[in-house]
């Protein structure tokens, strides 16, 4: 239960974060249009896996986990444009980028895992 807290605070740390990140970037047409993207792809972890953990079966526990993940690699690839822009300050971004890798890393083991137990089912 402790590690389930845990990675839901990571994720809702994670979506507030996105949320500065995308307030800092230049009010242009393309900062807009990653700053809207940020938000959307940035936060939805948080809520997709609040809904992983009402799943009504495996299936679709690992369903909400898949669209978690997706949208985390989504978020990453919008993270390294926003990098090579300089729109945000490096150090920062590169932490960031860290957590945003060790979360993709988290969903796809329990992807994985529940994969697993639901064939040996």
């Amino acid at each position: 239960m402790k590690y389930e807290v845990d990675l839901n605070e990571r994720l809702i740390s994670f979506a507030v974060i996105m949320i500065d990140v995308s307030e800092a970037l230049p009010k242009t047409f393309a900062g807009n249009h990653l700053s809207g993207q940020l938000i959307r792809s940035g936060t939805a972890p948080a809520l997709n896996y609040g809904e992983a953990q009402g799943a009504e079966s495996r299936n679709d526990f690992i369903h909400k986990m898949k669209i978690a993940a997706k949208e985390l690699r989504e978020t990453y690839n919008c993270l390294r444009i926003i990098k090579k822009k300089n729109w945000f300050p490096e150090e920062k971004l590169t932490q960031i980028l860290d957590e945003n890798n060790q979360l993709i890393s988290i969903f796809v083991k329990s992807i994985e895992t529940a994969k697993r137990n639901n064939t040996a089912k």
